[in-house]
């Protein structure tokens, strides 16, 4: 039987290992293609020449790729001292040579020592932050360099993982935003020399580690394997794997439908506890099955439970056979 072409209605959240040599939004539209899905988008993009992990979320877990863009992210990066490139990757043109020091693995750490915590870092021109409306790297392709204001972040780890004169290969956890091109430009200055990336790997992003992941030529396998698509759709995270830091509220199907109807519950009606007015709260309730699903997500405010995120492509209320509640 010949695969329908129109998009599939699928929701959730696959974890790929990004190959090196395609943009994420290539590896995107590729991966839609072999789900045959109707929506589709990645979380935080990775550079062209950079491998590794890229969740890519599907129909209503595209609705949560925002929390994931602000996880912590974590790689394992190698960088080639005594060159400085203009992109500060493999993929630019030399612009600078340095000598090479003699280091030792205790000069290395030393040095890595004063990158923990917070940090400022001044984002590259070859990036795709827009100024006046325009991508940094189209103007950085016109030699255009403009002022980039410093940004706030946060390395929650670097660790040296090898010293080979003159490649050094080093991990990294750091707060979202971080240009890991940057940093090895950085501590290169601090060793006394200059560098640039020549491989970089994502190896986690919030809660969810490469090892999970799954490389195109595996999907395409399955997807020559199995017409039905279930093998496939077998593959994908519940939308709720991208949310388990936020506390969970189960909400009675009565409660359910107030919320899906965009009326706040008061908070006396409902088990609330260790959750504070600022905290996002993941709400579920059950269908007719009795099966519980995720609803959205919610806030307290004025000491009433006010939806923020719905998903009702999950399942609605219709769904679960509960009518309106009449007015007496």
């Amino acid at each position: 039987m010949a695969r329908q072409r129109r998009g599939r209605d699928i929701h959730g959240i696959l974890l790929l290992d990004k190959p090196a040599g395609i943009s994420s939004n290539r590896a995107l539209q590729i991966v839609k293609r072999i789900f045959q899905a109707k929506k589709a988008g990645h979380t935080g993009s990775l550079d062209p020449f950079a491998t590794g992990l890229l969740p890519i979320c599907f129909g209503e877990a595209t609705k949560v790729s925002a929390f994931m863009l602000d996880a912590d992210k974590c790689y394992r990066a190698t960088a080639k001292l005594g060159e400085k490139t203009t992109t500060a990757d493999s993929e630019g043109e030399v612009c600078e040579q340095q000598p090479v020091p003699d280091l030792s693995d205790a000069e290395i750490n030393a040095v890595f020592a004063g990158f923990h915590g917070p940090q400022t870092q001044i984002p590259p021109m070859y990036s795709a932050l827009k100024m006046d409306g325009k991508k940094l790297y189209e103007l950085a392709r016109k030699g255009i360099e403009v002022e980039r204001p410093a940004r706030k972040l946060f390395i929650h780890k670097l660790e040296l993982c090898g010293w080979n004169k003159p490649q050094l290969v080093f991990d990294v956890c750091s707060s979202k935003g971080t240009y890991i091109r940057v940093l090895a430009e950085d501590i290169a200055i601090a060793l006394g020399s200059c560098a640039h990336l020549t491989d970089l790997r994502r190896t986690r992003a919030g809660d969810f580690n490469v090892e999970h992941a799954l490389s195109i030529e595996q999907l395409e396998l399955l997807l020559r394997e199995d017409e039905s698509e279930t093998q496939l759709d077998n593959l994908l995270l519940p939308v709720d794997a991208a949310l388990q830091d936020f506390s969970r509220l189960d909400l009675s199907p009565q409660q359910a439908l107030e919320i899906h109807h965009g009326r706040p519950l008061d908070i006396l009606d409902i088990k609330v506890s260790n959750i504070s007015n600022t905290d996002l709260i993941r709400i579920y309730t059950v269908d007719k099955h009795g099966r519980s699903y995720l609803m959205g997500m919610a806030k307290i405010e004025d000491q009433k439970l006010k939806s923020v995120r719905l998903f009702p492509g999950l399942a609605t209320p219709a769904q679960t056979g509960i009518q309106h509640k009449k007015t007496p």
